[in-house]
């Protein structure tokens, strides 16, 4: 179908932006060292190669925007299914009467409740598609912002860190009392579910996608969709510190995008060169 078609386009363009990652600086460096001697001759053939900070910004600028189309495709993609899933209720209810009656045969019925579950199951697929769209490329990005901000502050700017708590007006990070690996996530999924009873939800588990084509390294910490601000997410928190578990509960999203606000847990995330899309 057309929308189909479309949204293909747009998940081709999202990955594109996404393999193109972010150059490492070392390499800037480098390329900036080789063409200090030459910068009169530079600056009149051509523009300054982009600082890292603005190329960063501009990346980041084309990942919303094709995330932003995704979405859209996604969007028009779903109005369809769920016109579909009403065709498909409104027909089965119309069967079920039917069998009533002794119109119809049973496997008429049941073959008409297989086609209406397969509909509402495409559905809530391309629901989870939005929502992942969401999620894990929100997190990235707020976690890169509050990495640059940490980076960029001097020693003696930033907030007394103590018992290795810093807060700021973007996040929260506590730093840990020993070591966490990921195979210890059980013990925080089972507190979370005595406590609220429902299940801890985890948007991100260890390295994804995501994190490979923008060069962080992820694969020893879970993103967990709680707003630290919430009675969920401050009651995580504190069970984490009680435990020594290294956090980051980031307060804010990042605009363009539905989500942001979450709890990272684990080490922080560090760059890595980003993973060619070969």
């Amino acid at each position: 179908m057309r929308f189909e078609r479309r949204a293909v386009r747009a998940a081709l363009t999202l990955a594109l932006v996404l393999s193109l990652g972010v150059v490492p600086l070392r390499a800037r460096q480098k390329s900036r060292a080789k063409t200090r001697g030459k910068k009169a001759e530079v600056a009149s053939q051509s523009k300054p190669t982009a600082e890292p900070a603005s190329e960063l910004a501009r990346l980041r600028a084309q990942l919303v925007q094709a995330t932003k189309e995704y979405k859209s495709s996604l969007e028009q993609l779903l109005a369809l299914y769920e016109a579909d899933v009403k065709r498909a209720d409104e027909r089965l209810a119309k069967t079920k009467e039917l069998y009533a009656q002794g119109l119809v045969a049973k496997r008429d019925m049941e073959k008409d409740e297989a086609a209406a579950a397969g509909a509402r199951e495409k559905v809530a697929a391309l629901q989870g598609q939005l929502k992942s769209a969401d999620v894990q490329i929100a997190e990235t990005l707020v976690e890169a912002d509050a990495e640059e901000v940490a980076a960029k502050s001097a020693p003696k700017s930033l907030p007394s860190a103590r018992g290795g708590l810093i807060q700021t007006t973007a996040y929260i990070r506590y730093n840990g009392a020993r070591a966490w690996s990921l195979s210890e996530a059980g013990a925080v999924e089972q507190f979370f579910m005595r406590k609220f009873g429902r299940a801890l939800p985890i948007s991100s588990f260890g390295q994804s996608p995501v994190h490979d084509r923008w060069g962080y390294d992820h694969h020893n910490a879970m993103d967990v969709g709680l707003n630290p601000e919430g009675v969920e997410g401050r009651a995580l928190m504190q069970y984490l510190q009680a435990s020594g578990v290294p956090f980051t509960a980031f307060r804010y999203a990042i605009p363009g995008t539905a989500t942001g606000p979450h709890i990272h847990v684990g080490r922080p995330s560090h760059r890595i060169a980003p993973r060619s899309n070969e």
